[in-house]
């Protein structure tokens, strides 16, 4: 058979793409961990494993792919039927086109869990809520039980739903995790135990499972012997991307459905793992090898196919200090004299005065502003930044913002289709109720409490008592309800049914109404690329597009702008220009991440990936002195800061360093004749009164 395909790739990649798999056959192989180095080609790699897998065999119905975001699976499927092409023709399409089961880990276990709901005493009409839901809800439970209303201060609705989550996908005790990240909780922790068991309930009463349930249930579900062997029997093969940035539930997921590890294999980069925020650990990836009777085969990815020489070798030495990690040493054949820069400035202003100067010299030179990025530790850091960019007039994009899923109007639309979905679905039933104008939290609580325990709840709906003073609206809505639950309209027709009885209330709440309006059409567009309203609300839900109009400023996608985003939001990006602001010790690492070493190897491992998104040019600034964020009105808190720990003395004959405004002689000089004194203002003050 034909393996031209696997020419383009090197020696390390062919070894991972072919390990266990026979010409002609591909049975379920050994555990496989492949070490991915920053910008070594994974997706690459991981795609033509997939293609190699179908090409010699494999039933690609039984083949299981995760990544960390549905858009990743979509061009990973894309990637293989590409190469499938290559050697099967025309049958590449079919084979390729059978691979349906990719996607996200929350997505997966979704299908999963609706799957098998009846044989874990589940209704598969579950719906789902997102983490602004989930928030809402939690909210409700801790009001009903009288915790808002404590002599000191109970935990804010999104505390307790971080803590409930960290409890889940961390697998540890509720002590534990209050001790070690929320020790100003710790005192609350009886209450928390009665309002998560409380919550729990809640969720089951209204039929909902929110973000951690996803994976919560699926790895329930792999304690029991028979479904764990039934699901892990479904694929032969099981393939997870990124996965330094799975949690301990994640890796019960696993492991439960592939204890011997046949079949298995996952991708990653130790040296990438960033997420712990959101409770991913770095165990998972470094423990992978020993976790099986048969330890795992380990190969690792070193050449790199982004980034310069220079930049590699200070990235390298960077990550060679971390206290425990899987040994490689990035290379490349992209040779250049060009050192990464090391950027003394005196404060966040020149830092920002800095980088307009490199990005507009950059330009001249060639270099579109979509080639280069701003990368920063928090969101705030680019506060300056951004009004020098403002200043200068010089288009920008900021990711980590808000998500399309996070605007309000949107959230209206969304909360209407899940109530129709689900209508014991409190959460979604009260924002909705309150859209309208003479409808507010007692009323709406009063139309749900008759809905909760009726047979057919929309029945119940169109029965009750309208709220005092609804009028006509009342009507309007319960016929709306009522055709969405009778799918009279049809899918995705039932989106315009909305938009069309929400226009009158979208210019009464929101002063951009007509902007918004091309949002709610927009949703509409996207909603014809699913087959159901229930496929459309889950996928959404699990893996929201990006902001439109609540992204103030955004360049029409034609133009050229600037990059601007958190270290977190660019992993997995590269551009031909990159800057680093604040490079120092109180921002990396973070004055909140200096205190066990596996926090400062975190810390670490985040300037190492923001050095290896850049393709030819790096800059990391060093401002002497920084303001402080959070302070109140036009404080002025600043604090002097030294150069990060991990650019240690030992490492500048890496760097290029220099400071900035360089100071020319003439400089000096008119500096000086400045400092001169030309009015002695105490005499004049005095001869005021003399």
């Amino acid at each position: 058979m034909a393996d031209g395909y696997l020419d383009r790739l090197n020696d390390a990649q062919r070894a991972a793409v072919t390990h266990g798999v026979a010409q002609g056959t591909a049975p379920p192989a050994a555990p496989l961990l492949v070490i991915a180095g920053a910008g070594s080609g994974k997706t690459n790699t991981l795609a033509h494993r997939v293609a190699h897998l179908i090409v010699n065999g494999a039933d690609p119905r039984r083949i299981l792919l995760m990544t960390f975001s549905r858009r990743a699976s979509a061009e990973m499927a894309r990637r293989v039927e590409r190469i499938c092409a290559q050697v099967l023709g025309d049958r590449a399409g079919a084979l390729a086109g059978a691979l349906g089961w990719t996607g996200t880990f929350h997505g997966i276990g979704a299908r999963i869990i609706r799957a098998h709901a009846e044989q874990i005493g589940m209704d598969p009409a579950f719906s789902i809520h997102d983490r602004e839901d989930s928030a809402d809800l939690m909210n409700l439970v801790r009001h009903e039980l009288g915790f808002s209303r404590t002599e000191s201060r109970f935990p804010t609705k999104g505390t307790c739903l971080a803590i409930y989550s960290r409890v889940v996908n961390a697998e540890q005790p509720l002590a534990d995790v209050l001790l070690k990240h929320y020790p100003w909780c710790a005192g609350w922790q009886e209450q928390l135990k009665t309002l998560f068991g409380t919550y729990v309930a809640a969720k089951q009463a209204q039929n909902v499972l929110d973000y951690d349930d996803l994976l919560l249930v699926w790895a329930q579900m792999m304690g029991d012997p028979i479904l764990a062997a039934e699901i892990g029997g479904t694929w032969d093969h099981v393939l997870v991307d990124e996965y330094q940035d799975t949690n301990r539930l994640q890796a019960t997921i696993l492991l439960g459905m592939k204890p011997d590890g046949a079949g298995l294999t996952v991708v990653g980069d130790d040296a990438q793992s960033i997420y712990a925020f959101r409770a991913a650990t770095v165990r998972n990836i470094l423990d992978f090898p020993s976790a099986f009777p048969t330890p795992a085969t380990v190969l690792t990815l070193e050449r790199n196919y982004r980034s310069s020489q220079p930049i590699l070798a200070a990235a390298n030495a960077v990550i060679e200090q971390a206290s425990e990690r899987f040994t490689k040493n990035l290379w490349t054949n992209r040779a250049s004299d060009a050192l990464p820069r090391l950027v003394c400035v005196k404060d966040d202003s020149d830092q920002a005065r800095y980088i307009v100067e490199r990005v507009l010299e950059d330009r001249e030179q060639g270099t579109m502003l979509k080639q280069q990025a701003v990368l920063f530790r928090a969101a705030h850091h680019s506060g300056s930044l951004e009004v020098e960019l403002t200043r200068r007039n010089i288009p920008f994009v900021k990711f980590g913002g808000l998500k399309f899923l996070d605007s309000a109007h949107v959230k209206d639309v969304l909360a209407m289709l899940r109530f129709a979905e689900n209508p014991r679905d409190r959460v979604a039933g009260f924002r909705v109720m309150q859209l309208l104008p003479a409808v507010g939290p007692t009323s709406a609580r009063r139309v749900l409490d008759a809905m909760q325990d009726a047979p057919d709840p929309i029945a119940a709906l169109m029965q009750v008592r309208a709220p005092a003073r609804a009028g006509e609206g009342w009507a309007g809505f319960v016929d709306m309800m009522h055709g969405l639950r009778n799918r009279s309209a049809g899918w995705p027709s039932e989106i315009g049914l909305i938009r069309h009885w929400y226009e009158p209330h979208l210019e009464r709440l929101h002063e951009d109404a007509t902007t918004r309006l091309s949002d709610l059409r927009q949703l509409e567009q996207i909603a014809g690329g699913y087959p159901s309203r229930e496929r459309f609300l889950t996928d959404l839900t699990l893996d929201p597009p990006a902001a439109t109009s609540d992204q103030a400023g955004v360049p029409l996608l034609d133009e050229d702008y600037l990059i601007l985003s958190t270290i977190h939001s660019a992993k997995g990006q590269e551009w031909r220009s990159v800057f680093v602001l604040n490079t120092v010790d109180g921002c990396i690492p973070s004055d909140l991440g200096t205190g066990e070493t596996e926090e400062i190897d975190e810390e670490r491992r985040l300037l190492y990936v923001a050095m290896t998104r850049a393709k030819d040019s790096l800059d990391l600034i060093v401002p002497q002195r920084f303001h402080i964020h959070g302070q109140h009105g036009m404080g002025d808190r600043h604090v002097y800061a030294a150069r990060t720990r991990f650019i240690d003395p030992a490492m500048l004959s890496l760097f290029e360093t220099r400071a900035w405004p360089i100071v020319t002689p003439e400089d000096a000089k008119r500096q000086d004749a400045a400092k001169q004194v030309r009015i002695d203002m105490a005499a004049r003050l005095r001869d005021m009164w003399g």
